[in-house]
């Protein structure tokens, strides 16, 4: 994911993520749940004073003024979700690449026999799509 803006984000989506944002943050700050849900509930009731905000000058100033606020309260330690970037078990699942079943021993082959049948079909089809695409490879002059 890259972190430059490459599109307009709309106010709406800027509100709502702002909401989210700082929902994240309450919840990192109160373990308990009914603490948790009593400051949600605060949280929400501010967001929807202002949802009739017709005149975006104000609209915007708002939400300059609660990402200022979120700034100011982000927790020291902000809860992360375990395979999100940033998480404990981020990349600890390494898929390996399709060229590994390649050197596997046959003995390993023969317990698959069907998926390595049609695995070396579609290798086939594969390199008469190429060669047809792109032409046989040329042998480098020596």
């Amino acid at each position: 994911m890259s972190f430059l803006q490459t599109e307009i984000i709309t106010h709406s989506r800027r509100v709502c993520s702002l909401y989210k944002r700082s929902l994240r943050n309450i919840e990192a700050w109160y373990d308990q749940r009914p603490m948790f849900r009593y400051r949600a509930v605060l949280l929400r009731a501010r967001f929807d004073e202002n949802k009739n905000v017709k005149d975006l000058r104000v609209a915007q100033q708002l939400l300059d003024e609660g990402e200022k606020e979120l700034f100011s309260q982000i927790h020291y330690q902000p809860r992360q979700f375990p395979h999100s970037p940033g998480g404990v078990a981020c990349g600890r699942e390494v898929i390996p690449p399709d060229w590994v079943l390649d050197y596997w021993h046959p003995m390993e082959k023969a317990q698959f026999p069907e998926y390595f049948a049609r695995r070396e079909q579609r290798k086939k089809e594969y390199v008469e799509w190429w060669e047809k695409t792109y032409g046989k490879p040329t042998e480098p002059a020596h």
